[in-house]
């Protein structure tokens, strides 16, 4: 059924005048709705379907009106909770001995919410079941406890409306700020913030300057080829048991390492500690050779 396909009254033009003309279409029997879904279902006749869409057009009205508090034209959130009714009459199956009302709810709530969730927010917001549920039933469960319609939550506050809808702490505290609705980085500072400017005047880059960034490489670079220099002082069997030890991501463990050169636990742990020294005196030595000239350098030019 081609949204376009349709013609249903539009809310564009006022609300009081859309209500009074939707209450111009009759609610329809349960027979009668029956013969005209069957007759939608088994023979795609127009006329059916138009009826059973202009006959539900209260239900639609009734549940957009749960949503006026997100900010958005009633008429809009009207338009698509239509567009919600308008698919579950295509999907209805009347055999099933259901309501069409019963069954066009879950489609007309479910169209809303995905318009809001596309069109509140410039940020994206959350498309799991769990945050969808909290973002349209978040501020029903600040009223119910009393909470503040603006600003941070309290912790009881938060730690009570997370364990009711069933989510994390976290997300309770991301959607409530983000409830507080969307803020430009142009919009201008208050009146009481000293230099006036905008938001966005305020905002520090908080990442390490490319000098810091450079500095952090360089000192990584020598390190690495510190410590590739000092394990050329290590014989073989020092080198393969200072790399498994300490170098490694998942160590291996002495008693593997005695099966594999045929030695005790104690010998392979000694020869751990004396190449551990080795490296760390070549590892020393090498350092003091690199630093030792640039300190003379900034010696002499004081």
């Amino acid at each position: 059924m081609a949204r376009s396909a349709m013609t249903i009254p539009s809310a564009e033009g006022g609300l009081s005048q859309y209500l009074a003309e939707i209450r111009k279409f009759p609610m329809l029997e349960p027979q009668e709705e029956y013969m005209l879904a069957k007759r939608w279902r088994e023979h795609n006749d127009p006329d059916a379907a138009h009826k059973l869409v202009t006959s539900h057009l209260r239900l639609v009205a009734k549940i957009a009106m749960g949503y006026r508090g997100y900010g958005l034209p009633i008429s809009e959130v009207i338009s698509e909770g239509n567009v919600g009714l308008m698919q579950a009459v295509k999907r209805f199956e009347p055999d099933k001995g259901f309501r069409l009302a019963t069954y066009a709810m879950w489609w007309i709530k479910a169209s809303i919410q995905e318009y809001i969730l596309r069109s509140w927010s410039l940020v994206k917001m959350g498309t799991t079941a769990a945050q969808k549920k909290l973002f349209f039933n978040l501020r029903k469960a600040k009223s119910q406890i009393s909470a503040l319609e603006e600003g941070d939550l309290r912790p009881d506050q938060v730690a009570q409306i997370a364990t009711k809808l069933g989510v994390t702490e976290q997300d309770v505290v991301e959607m409530n700020r983000r409830l507080g609705g969307d803020s430009s980085l142009n919009a201008p500072l208050r009146g009481d913030v000293e230099g006036g400017g905008e938001w966005q005047d305020w905002l520090a880059d908080e990442r390490e300057d490319q000098e810091t960034l450079l500095a952090a490489t360089e000192e990584f670079d020598n390190r690495r080829n510190a410590l590739s220099g000092a394990l050329s002082v290590l014989n073989d069997r020092e080198r393969r048991i200072f790399e498994a030890r300490r170098l490694a991501e998942d160590p291996m463990t002495l008693e593997d390492l005695a099966t594999e050169f045929g030695v005790s636990r104690e010998r392979v742990r000694q020869i751990e500690v004396r190449a551990f020294e080795k490296v760390q005196k070549a590892v020393i030595d090498r350092v003091n050779k690199i630093e030792a000239p640039a300190a003379r350098e900034i010696a002499s030019a004081h």
